[in-house]
């Protein structure tokens, strides 16, 4: 029952990461391209009831994920087994801070959350140090955590030499999409100018 309850979050998540990474990988371009495709995306997330089912998978993820490894934890000795591992329990780390710092941006800060709400942080020392890994691992956990999970459901129809052309071939996008992502974000493809009340947020903090 809690692999079907897992499965079905990760789904219902998948697709909503899906499209948020694309929307993320549209700031390669410009910032403006990011902010403009962020605001038609919205018009299904933002809906109320549409927010909270994402909300329920992403805490149903969490909740599924922590008991998983908590009960195979002396059972997983393989490599790949350390990775999947390794990628769950950081996703389950950045799903609890990334959704709790959205909406602290938008309920205690009044804040849109949109592209410079997640650049904020690598714009000011010393979070960039935290920041720019942090957004990295993140997209990256998610693609090596979605290889090993083909390889569960695709293990019996895909032979060996595809599972793991398979499997290379989406840690590797995910490696370039982090990269491409974090270097939008920095100001490392373009110059990013942060509106002063996104940096304030980390004045206050300090």
């Amino acid at each position: 029952m809690l692999h079907r309850i897992h499965r079905a979050g990760a789904g219902v998540l998948g697709a909503f990461l899906t499209l948020h990474l694309f929307n993320h990988l549209l700031a390669i371009g410009s910032v403006e391209a990011h902010i403009h495709f962020m605001e038609a995306f919205r018009a299904v997330y933002r809906n109320r009831v549409v927010e909270i089912i994402l909300l329920l998978c992403a805490a149903s993820q969490v909740a599924s994920g922590l008991t998983f490894v908590r009960r195979r934890w002396r059972d997983r000795h393989q490599g790949l087994d350390l990775l999947q591992l390794g990628s769950g329990l950081y996703l389950a780390f950045f799903l609890l801070v990334h959704v709790g710092a959205v909406l602290a941006g938008r309920m205690q800060f009044g804040l849109d959350t949109n592209f410079y709400y997640a650049a904020a942080g690598m714009h000011v020392l010393p979070y960039r140090y935290f920041f720019m890994p942090y957004y990295f691992l993140a997209v990256l956990a998610i693609t090596v955590h979605l290889a090993r999970a083909l390889h569960w459901l695709a293990r019996d129809r895909l032979g060996a030499v595809a599972m793991r052309g398979a499997t290379a071939l989406l840690v590797v996008s995910g490696f370039a999409a982090a990269t491409l992502i974090v270097a939008a974000l920095s100001g490392a493809l373009y110059e990013v100018t942060v509106p002063a009340k996104y940096l304030a947020t980390f004045v206050l903090g300090r």
